[in-house]
């Protein structure tokens, strides 16, 4: 009896340790700022994954092989945390509660990898909105971001986490920058 035991907890483990799909490394950095634009404004930072799907990369090779590849990290709360390092760094107070609150809602995040014999090509594609909220008013922005790649040979998790990684830095430069969310934020905050 114990034989068996023994056999079947090795089965159950060894069904274990079969290797899985590469999971990709989203860790964007925060846009710089040069100068504070705000001193110490308090703001509270959430935010919601509102994708359909929560892989980051799909790679099609053809003959109906598609593949999703997920991030190692949930993306919701990578990106939380990159914004509010970001808006640390432009001045402002990251707190639990406070009457001003900007929600940060990832509507897409994907690269498309499709894998043909002798070359790949690359599409990522991401699309956050913003939502600041006050007692005394709301401003809702979408920020969009596109790129493409195209290479010899097969896109290796490195090129699709690059791709991905770099795509979502141009878009929080994006915010860094917004005029118009940082008058909104520095009235009504």
């Amino acid at each position: 009896m114990k034989k068996l035991i023994i056999a079947a907890a090795v089965l159950v483990l060894a069904g274990c340790s079969t290797p899985r799909e590469p999971q990709l490394t989203i860790a964007p950095s925060p846009a710089s700022s040069n100068q504070q634009q705000v001193n110490n404004l308090p703001v509270v930072v959430k935010s919601k994954d509102l994708r359909t799907a929560q892989f980051v990369a799909v790679i099609d090779s053809g003959r109906s092989n598609v593949k999703p590849l997920h991030a190692s990290q949930n993306l919701r709360v990578v990106l939380e945390d990159t914004l509010s390092r970001q808006l640390s760094a432009q001045g402002f107070r990251v707190v639990a509660n406070g009457p001003g609150m900007l929600r940060l809602d990832i509507l897409d995040a994907l690269v498309r990898v499709k894998h043909t014999v002798f070359k790949h090509d690359m599409e990522a594609s991401v699309q956050l909105q913003l939502v600041a909220e006050s007692p005394d008013g709301r401003f809702v922005k979408r920020y969009t971001g596109k790129s493409t790649q195209s290479g010899v040979s097969s896109a290796s998790p490195d090129d699709i986490e690059m791709a991905l990684n770099n795509l979502l830095e141009a878009v929080l430069q994006d915010i860094a920058n917004d005029e118009q969310l940082l008058d909104h934020m520095k009235a009504h905050f």
